[in-house]
């Protein structure tokens, strides 16, 4: 049910009935370690490409995901993705090798919600009994789409941002055990003139503020009604602009509740510069440590506010700035 602007109350609260976070060798050494379902001690995962090694963590999440959930592939009458390669072919591969019934995602960093958003609405809207949402992103490939590749050694800012290694997916449904989606909130797209490619929690900050604005807003709600509300990946750079700019709109936040999945990831001590980013960033964050801590109670309701940048070499080639995008996704336990 619309409400507001750009708002959806779920009405049915169509529950996750399973979840899956997969990573990469710099995420075993990060943080959230002990959350993860699955770790790799090679970028590589045994394929002769990065991309292919991407295409292989997403069939494992989604595979794991499916387990968990206790049902075949064969019951689920959707399937959602979106990456960060080009012509999301992680996505559409994997997709290949499940059989289900496919919907390309592409909301770059965002893709996680947007994911999880429209899976929700065909689960409460009974066009399906079973939904799979899914994202994943690869370090190694998105730097040499997106910058240099990383053999090139080129030199980084310290806005910079270290995009994760791994792969997210849940399965959802109309009834069952788990962490039920209530609401969300669609972002619009946001451009504040900025171009750098290496700073991109800045120029994603403004976006995730406008969501969260619309969302108190149109659901009339606050941060009172929530746990954690936490951004996809601004990174301490786009933090830190995203907390100055709530201020400024007169939206209180405490700094205790507000959190960054992109500085949650990994360890001061890590090369990581400015934090996490990536696709997989927010989803590996949510669906392992958010669901971990929400299964044992410590968190009831969060809100998790995933951010992408809409890029692409060309556009930056060519002098665009970045617009910029921000889905915002309430679950409860």
């Amino acid at each position: 049910m619309l409400q507001g602007q750009q708002s959806w109350l779920f009405e049915n609260k169509p529950v996750i009935i399973g979840s899956a976070s997969i990573g990469g060798p710099f995420e075993a050494q990060g943080n959230l370690a002990a959350d993860f379902d699955l770790l790799h001690d090679d970028l590589w995962l045994g394929q002769d490409s990065y991309e292919k090694a991407e295409k292989k963590l997403l069939e494992q999440a989604c595979e794991t995901a499916i387990k968990k959930a206790g049902v075949k592939k064969e019951d689920i009458q959707v399937f959602l993705s979106g990456d960060l390669i080009n012509q999301i072919i992680s996505s559409s591969f994997t997709a290949r090798t499940l059989g289900i019934p496919y919907f390309g995602l592409y909301g770059a960093c965002s893709s996680s919600m947007e994911g999880l958003t429209l899976a929700s609405l065909m689960v409460d809207s009974r066009f399906a009994k079973l939904a799979l949402a899914a994202t994943s992103s690869h370090n190694a490939a998105s730097e040499k789409q997106y910058r240099y590749p990383t053999e090139y050694g080129a030199q980084k800012p310290p806005t910079a941002q270290w995009t994760v290694t791994g792969a997210g997916a849940v399965v959802v449904a109309q009834q069952g055990q788990g962490p039920r989606v209530t609401s969300a909130t669609i972002g619009r797209v946001v451009d504040m003139g900025l171009s750098d490619p290496f700073n991109m929690g800045a120029a994603m900050a403004p976006a995730a503020v406008d969501t969260l604005e619309a969302h108190f807003r149109d659901l009339n709600v606050s941060a009172a009604d929530y746990d954690l509300i936490a951004t996809g990946d601004l990174g301490k750079i786009g933090y830190r602009i995203a907390a100055d700019l709530l201020a400024k709109h007169g939206i209180d936040i405490p700094e205790e509740k507000l959190t960054d999945c992109g500085m949650l990831i990994y360890k001061d001590t890590q090369p990581v510069l400015a934090g996490g980013s990536g696709c997989a960033c927010a989803a590996t964050t949510t669906y392992g440590h958010f669901f971990k801590r929400m299964r044992k109670g410590e968190l009831k309701k969060i809100l998790v506010v995933a951010t992408g940048a809409l890029l692409s070499p060309m556009s930056y080639q060519q002098k665009e700035t970045i617009p910029c995008i921000a889905h915002a996704v309430a679950i409860e336990m």
